[in-house]
C-alpha cells in the first residue's frame, strides 16, 4: 500500500470532487424531499438479529437489548414484507433501525461490483438498490447500510487466537488471502481480468451516487456507507481509493451533498488498516463526521494489528482502546445505533465444529461472544456517561 501523503493520485481527488459537485448540482435536496424518518435521540446499543423465533427473543431480552439491526429476507424484501417484518419484531417489544445492506431478485445488494466497476448489468442493479429504499421507506424503517467494495470482503481463513476462541483471520501474504461476498469468490493477482484506475472507480461511485441520492430523500432513509474492509489502496487490481482512507470518505460525502447520505463506521475496518494508511484515528472520523450530522451507524470491534496482518478480536483483546471511540460517541451525542459485529465463536472448542448456531440448520443456540461484547459495550457506555458528566 502507498503512503496516501506521497501519493500523486490523491491530488486528483479533489479535482474529482468538484467534477461530481457540479454533476450532481442538479440532483441537491428538491421540494420533493421528505423529513428523515424520525428516530428517537440517544446512543442505542443493539445487535444484527436474524428470524424471530421464541428463544431468540427471549435470549435477547435477556441481554437487555432493544434496537435491531435485521438481516433482510430475499423473498420478503418488498414494503410489504418489510412492513410485516418490522411489525413482527415491535410486537415483541424491540425497535428497528434498519433492515439488512440490501438483496433484490437478483441478490445481493451491497458490494456490487456491478457497480463499482461499471460491469454488465449495472442499471438493473441500481434500480433494484433504488427500490429497495423505496420500500424501507413505505416501511418507516430509518435506515440502510452500503458497501461500495468491487471485489469482496477479503480474508485468509480462520485462527485460533491466544486466548483461545476463534476469530476472522486477514494475512495479506498468505496463499489463502481472497474475497468473498455473495457467493462469490475473488483472488489474485487480478480479481477481474485487469486494473482498474482510480479514476473509474471515482466515476462509477458519481454515477451510482447520483441516482441514489433523490430517492433516499424522498424515501426519508438513512443510507450510510460502510469502509473497505480491508482498506488496502489497490487489492486484485481494484483500487480502493474512497472508502479506505479519510480523506477519500470526506471528499465521497462532500459529492453526495445530501442529509441523507453519511456513514456506517466499521471501526473494526477502519482498525485493519491502521491511522498510517487510512490517515485518521477513530476518534478523529467520529468527531468529524458526527459534527457534520452524518455519522448513522457504527460498528464496534476491534483486531489485534494493522494490516498486512490482523486478527479480529474481541473489543478488550485488540490493538485500540475501544473506550475512547465510546467515549467520542458519548461527546458527540451521537443518535445512532452502536452494534457489536464479527463476533468471535466464543465458547465453543476451536478444534471442533462450531455449534454455536445449532447443530441442525435453523436450531437456536445463546450466542457467548455476543453477551460478552454486549457486556463490555454496556460498561464502556456508562463509563463514558460518568466522564462527560463529570
Amino acid at each position: 500500500m502507498s503512503d496516501q501523503k506521497n501519493d500523486p493520485s490523491r491530488r486528483d481527488i479533489t479535482g474529482m470532487a468538484l467534477a461530481g459537485a457540479a454533476a450532481l448540482a442538479a440532483t441537491a435536496p428538491a421540494a420533493h424531499a421528505k423529513p428523515m424518518i424520525p428516530i428517537p435521540p440517544g446512543l442505542k446499543i443493539g445487535v444484527s438479529a436474524n428470524r424471530l423465533s421464541p428463544e431468540y427473543t427471549n435470549y435477547l431480552k435477556q441481554l437487555g437489548v432493544q434496537w435491531l439491526s435485521l438481516a433482510p429476507i430475499q423473498a420478503e424484501a418488498t414494503a410489504e414484507g418489510f412492513i410485516k417484518q418490522k411489525a413482527a419484531w415491535e410486537a415483541e417489544g424491540f425497535r428497528i433501525y434498519n433492515i439488512g445492506s440490501g438483496v433484490g431478485p437478483s441478490g445481493s445488494l451491497h458490494n456490487m461490483s456491478e457497480v463499482t466497476l461499471n460491469l454488465p448489468g449495472r442499471d438493473q442493479k441500481i434500480e433494484e438498490y433504488l427500490n429497495y429504499i423505496r420500500y424501507l421507506g413505505k416501511a418507516k424503517v430509518p435506515y440502510s447500510t452500503y458497501a461500495h467494495m468491487g471485489n469482496g470482503i477479503w480474508s485468509s481463513g480462520r485462527v485460533t487466537s491466544a486466548r483461545g476462541y476463534s476469530a476472522r483471520d486477514g494475512n495479506a501474504n498468505s496463499p489463502e488471502w481472497k474475497g468473498v461476498w455473495a457467493g462469490k469468490t475473488f483472488t489474485g493477482p487480478l480479481s477481474h481480468g485487469r486494473v482498474y484506475t482510480e479514476q473509474e472507480i471515482w466515476d462509477n461511485y458519481i454515477y451510482f451516487i447520483k441516482k441514489v441520492k433523490p430517492v433516499a430523500e424522498e424515501a426519508g432513509v438513512r443510507i450510510g456507507i460502510h469502509p473497505d474492509d480491508p482498506p488496502m489502496r489497490m487489492l486484485a487490481g481494484v483500487p480502493r481509493c474512497i472508502f479506505s482512507n479519510f480523506e477519500g470518505y470526506k471528499k465521497a460525502i462532500e459529492i453526495a451533498d445530501s442529509p441523507n447520505i453519511g456513514v456506517c463506521f466499521c471501526i473494526g475496518s477502519w482498525l485493519e488498516g491502521g491511522e498510517k494508511n487510512t490517515g485518521a484515528d477513530p476518534v478523529e472520523v467520529i468527531k468529524y463526521f458526527a459534527a457534520k450530522k452524518k455519522l448513522f451507524k457504527v460498528h464496534f470491534r476491534n483486531v489485534t494489528a494493522p494490516l498486512p496482518h490482523f486478527v479480529e478480536a474481541l473489543i478488550d483483546d485488540g490493538y485500540y482502546d475501544m473506550s475512547k471511540a465510546m467515549q467520542a460517541l458519548v461527546d458527540v451525542k451521537f443518535d445512532g445505533i452502536v452494534i457489536p459485529d464479527h463476533i468471535p465463536a466464543v465458547g465453543t472448542n476451536p478444534n471442533l465444529p462450531d455449534t454455536s448456531r445449532g447443530a441442525a440448520q435453523g436450531e437456536y443456540r445463546p450466542h457467548p461472544g455476543l453477551a460478552y461484547l454486549l457486556g463490555s459495550m454496556n460498561a464502556m457506555y456508562k463509563s463514558a456517561l460518568r466522564t462527560a458528566r463529570a
